[in-house]
């Protein structure tokens, strides 16, 4: 079997912290051949730093000497990048959020089926052991019928990277955080239509000044997005989903918790719980050991490389994450629609 060629676009935090290290663990599978960066100098030292051949400041030089491309660049970049890399031939992994729109995500799936080439979106939360178990007990869930999404943080604006930028990221706490959590409980539900999407979203609390946050100074007179969002989606099947996200919430804990109510049982993913009735009983199963890898990074990219050699199916789908992409832009949408009015 062939090693896959890899080339990494953008190698940020997600790309050192995430990508690499995880490709880099499946040398069975792959190498990683070139790095590019807008910054030509930061490209090549983490291509020194990890023995990559190659670095470049033009992401167009990495086609002819890759198969695949790992795209790690602020989501403005996501849908252009990955239609240049698709059109040239390349598979490709685009980190999440799968593009700023759904219009562009639907760019991305065309380019991609017109290549006959893999595209994967990075959300990598499908692939950690609590997940991947959930998922198999959701038989015994039955249909579902009402899901609950908390994905909370308290006073934690990333105060690096570009992700306060509307203009480069496309919006904050939602299409960076909850956009993992929301994609997952839908991918649980398997992804029923939605049919209607009823959002607020607000960032008044992160553009007061002298703000107490637990990750870094953030300039609160340039804070143009979301910082708490909440949302209610209903779908075709009848069920729905209790939404909430921020990353500057005044609340006592940070919390991630996904359930699930369905007719035969419900499930909890963080902690792993089965609520079950049988025998007349009202039963609470907890597990003692999950299979898995503690780094959903690995299993992600193995998942990708297996798919673009071919021996397995893709665990996010692109369709999935258009989905995703929608009903986030049905939140801003409506939240902003609703502003207008009352400001009207």
């Amino acid at each position: 079997m062939k090693k896959l060629r890899i080339g990494v676009i953008g190698v940020g935090g997600i790309a050192q912290g995430r990508h690499i290290p995880a490709l880099l663990k499946l040398g069975d599978l792959c190498e990683i051949t070139a790095v590019s960066d807008v910054n030509r100098e930061r490209a090549k030292e983490v291509a020194e730093q990890y023995t990559i051949p190659y670095a470049t400041d033009n992401y167009h030089d990495l086609f002819t000497k890759v198969h695949a491309v790992c795209i790690c660049t602020p989501n403005k970049f996501h849908a252009e990048i990955s239609i240049a890399a698709l059109e040239a031939g390349v598979h490709v992994m685009c980190e999440k959020p799968m593009a700023m729109s759904a219009a562009e995500c639907e760019q991305m799936i065309a380019a991609a089926k017109q290549a006959d080439k893999v595209l994967a979106i990075a959300y990598h939360y499908r692939f950690m052991k609590e997940a991947q178990a959930a998922k198999k007990l959701m038989a015994e869930v039955g249909t579902p019928l009402v899901a609950r999404v908390e994905a909370m943080r308290r006073r934690k604006v990333p105060g690096w990277g570009v992700f306060t930028n509307k203009e480069l990221q496309g919006g904050g706490s939602l299409i960076d955080y909850g956009c993992h959590l929301l994609d997952l409980v839908l991918w649980l539900m398997g992804n029923p239509k939605q049919i209607t999407v009823n959002g607020s979203t607000y960032n008044a609390l992160s553009t007061i000044p002298n703000q107490v946050n637990q990750w870094g100074s953030f300039n609160h007179e340039t804070f143009g997005v979301d910082d708490h969002v909440t949302a209610y989606v209903t779908f075709e099947n009848g069920a729905s989903l209790l939404f909430e996200t921020s990353w500057s919430a005044n609340v006592k804990d940070d919390k991630e918790h996904v359930s699930i109510s369905g007719i035969e049982g419900g499930l909890n993913v963080f902690p792993l719980e089965l609520y079950t009735t049988k025998n007349g009983m009202l039963l609470n199963s907890e597990a003692a050991w999950l299979p898995g890898e503690d780094d959903p990074g690995l299993p992600q990219a193995r998942n990708f490389l297996s798919a673009c050699l071919g021996l397995e199916e893709l665990v996010v789908q692109p369709e999935e994450a258009l989905q995703v992409s929608q009903i986030i832009d049905a939140i801003y949408a409506g939240s902003t629609k609703k502003r207008e009015e009352n400001e009207g």
